[in-house]
């Protein structure tokens, strides 16, 4: 009996040690590499360096400005150069001319290793630059492979450019200071963001730099081009650790942010304690695969949907509002920005959403906050500013798709209204943007430029559906509803296609007012009125065909008449097929696209991934449900790429079995046990766990 005992007891073990380890390896699996080269359309502009899951600061390589070393924050995806703030960069030796503008540096040579939270490079000069993070701070341990090390930070520096800055050096091991913001895709960003900084040992000499000038033992320097050195002994001790936090409040903010982030020991310590957040965080969706590559590609892409949003309050509450004053988040509550809407609200939201409730309802009040303060809301936030990147109203149908995914913890009633004031009264700006261009054209007769209008159509009906699930005004819903019909103004019997035209209802030719796509891509985003919109084109088999015709080509770029995978326009579309009388296809369309668009290569996305849009969107894909319609808590289905899934959320586990990355006809599908015969699954059928099972044929 004492034997079996003992049996059983480690055969038990044995389980807990393999189930631990597995969970433990979910951060190795991911590979920041993946979409971090190429460039133009078909690139992901993913940067490789560290991140926390909605951490404050993302300290990497920048993808635009490798040579100026590491900087400490970065935008995940995003297709233009910025932020970049607080480079620092160690070279071997003594430092004997100015930076400058840091551009003469060479960049990494070879990446060692990077996986969640952790990077390693080797540089030139053979220096060994290792790097994580915690949630509101850059933890850095450089190796030097010489007898003196230096370590460069500029303050006057960023991945754009800097009007105004400036750093002191406070101790022999100690720095501070703070820079404004630059630009983004031609927005001026004029955030002003602060760090504190130190080392594990005091530097042998330190000094400054002012352009071209190298100011030895200075204590201070300021303007763009400017920053401070530290150097060190490493004749013998060949390390040295760096930590850098960031405010985008005071000096003072930073820190303390820098203190309530410091651990005890290594920087080991800090790579551990960040490797189990990410194994947590990632090991919310399980998947079972016989390929390690396939789980690399998956964990990968859930990593890249949990960087962004991300937060901007200090450890003591306070963060600066679009309004630029200083504010406080409610206790227990963070405040956040990086919103790139118009790309997220198509499937990050919702992700979010359904995995981290309390996190995006934070998400949402911070933009609810934002519009109190800017005046609206805004498009594509970057720390406290509104860029008026892309176009429609975008934040109306997030706010909108995560309440409806189960995220309701913020002010419903300030949001309708902020939604409602944007949507009906012209001309009001947020910030300096105006948040719906056109909008008495709209309002009068229905019409705008052709992309621009459907996103006000879809915006409307999210409108419309917020208001009657979250305050139950039934009046107000059935207007925007309505509203969202707006989208047959553009239908053009003559063409058989979505149109544009003048406000006197003269039709422009076909090809004009498309932001990002043709078309041919924009005809299908209709997603909340796919009935009537096939039956004006002459019913289901003239709808396919129109499908297939657009998916001879996955990778069309703006101008191209094809399935664009990598541009957020399309998202939806291979699922429009379960609206045809071959809802197989959809699921032959998704084999493509991961077979043919998606490797695990640096250059392995057909797109920018956009703060987590794309990633997100593979993760729906690869699990089989896709939220399909502004608004409205449902997922179109798809057959799984994974034999099993299981999603952790709030209420419950949801499994998900059956799927098949070959099979491309869903036999039977059974939710809860029970036969399920449509090709949509509500959202709150499964929000408190349950069963999904496909059973499938080639």
């Amino acid at each position: 009996m004492k034997n079996r005992i003992n049996l059983i007891f480690m055969l038990a073990l044995m389980m807990f040690l393999t189930n631990h380890l597995r969970a433990q390896s979910l951060s190795k699996l991911v590979n920041p590499l993946i979409g971090s080269e190429g460039d133009g359309l078909g690139c992901g502009y993913c940067f490789i360096g560290a991140t926390y899951p909605f951490g404050m600061v993302q300290f990497s390589p920048g993808f635009f400005t490798p040579q100026h070393g590491f900087a400490i924050t970065q935008l995940s995806g995003a297709g233009c150069a910025n932020m970049g703030n607080f480079p620092v960069l160690p070279l071997s030796g003594i430092l004997k001319k100015s930076p400058n503008d840091m551009d003469e540096f060479i960049p990494y040579q070879k990446v060692n290793e990077a996986n969640a939270g952790y990077l390693s490079v080797s540089m030139k000069d053979n220096t060994l630059a290792e790097l994580t993070v915690n949630k509101r701070s850059g933890i850095a341990k450089f190796t030097f492979d010489s007898n003196n090390g230096t370590v460069l930070i500029g303050s006057g520096i960023n991945a754009t450019f800097v009007e105004n800055a400036a750093v002191e050096i406070t101790s022999p091991s100690t720095c501070e200071g703070f820079s404004y913001g630059g630009d983004f895709c031609g927005a001026e960003t004029r955030y002003t963001i602060y760090f504190a900084a130190e080392f594990d040992r005091d530097a042998d000499r330190s000094g400054t730099w002012m352009k071209g000038t190298l100011l030895h033992s200075a204590k201070r320097a300021y303007g763009k081009k400017s920053g401070a050195y530290f150097t060190f002994d490493t004749n013998e001790d060949k390390e040295v650790e760096y930590r850098i936090a960031i405010s985008f409040v005071s000096v003072e903010n930073a820190r303390e942010n820098l203190k309530k982030s410091a651990m005890q020991n290594s920087f080991e310590t800090y790579r551990n304690f960040t490797a189990k957040v990410w194994d947590a965080h990632l090991g919310k969706i399980k998947v079972k695969s016989d390929s390690q590559d396939e789980q690399r590609q998956f964990y990968t892409h859930l990593y890249h949907t949990l960087i962004h949003p991300n937060v901007v309050s200090d450890s003591n509450g306070e963060f600066i509002g679009a309004d630029y004053q200083v504010h406080q988040v409610a206790t227990g509550h963070e405040a956040y920005s990086s919103f790139s809407v118009w790309d997220t609200y198509r499937t990050q939201a919702q992700l979010l959403a359904m995995l981290y409730p309390r996190e995006a309802g934070d998400m949402m009040q911070s933009l609810v906050e934002f519009a109190d303060q800017a005046g609206g809301y805004g498009r594509w936030i970057l720390a406290n500013i509104e860029t008026g990147i892309m176009q429609g109203d975008p934040t109306s149908i997030l706010i909108a798709n995560t309440f409806a995914f189960g995220a309701t913890d913020f002010d419903v009633r300030r949001a309708f209204d902020f939604m409602k004031k944007g949507a009906t009264i012209p001309h009001l700006y947020s910030q300096d943007r105006e948040i719906r261009p056109f909008l008495k054209e709209y309002n009068e007769v229905g019409i705008a430029p052709a992309s621009m209008l459907l996103e006000y159509t879809a915006a409307d009906y999210a409108i419309g559906e917020f208001a009657r699930q979250s305050l139950h005004y039934e009046s107000e819903a059935e207007f925007f509803i309505n509203r969202s019909e707006n989208w047959k103004n553009l239908y053009n019997p003559q063409l058989n296609w979505l149109c544009s035209r003048h406000e006197n209802g003269k039709w422009k030719s076909i090809k004009s007012d498309w932001r990002e796509a043709s078309h041919k891509n924009y005809f299908w985003m209709v997603p909340y009125d796919l009935e009537t919109l096939i039956d004006t084109i002459g019913g289901k088999r003239a709808a396919e065909k129109r499908l297939d015709s657009l998916f001879v080509r996955l990778d069309a770029s703006y101008d191209d008449d094809w399935f664009a995978a990598g541009n957020e326009p399309d998202f939806q579309i291979p699922w429009i097929y379960n609206w045809t009388d071959s809802p197989s296809k959809t699921n032959k369309v998704l084999q493509r696209i991961f077979h043919e668009v998606y490797n695990s290569s640096s250059s392995g996305l057909p797109g920018n991934d956009d703060l987590g849009a794309m990633g997100a969107w593979y993760v729906f894909a690869s699990v089989g449900l896709y939220p399909m319609v502004p608004g409205v808590g449902y997922f179109s289905v798809n057959i799984p790429r994974f034999s099993n899934v299981n999603i952790e959320l709030p209420g419950g586990n949801l499994s998900i079995t059956g799927g098949s990355k070959t099979a491309s006809k869903i036999k039977s599908l059974r939710l809860n046990t029970k036969k399920h015969e449509k090709y949509w699954i509500k959202w709150n059928e499964i929000k408190n766990g349950g069963k999904i099972d496909f059973s499938t044929a080639q």
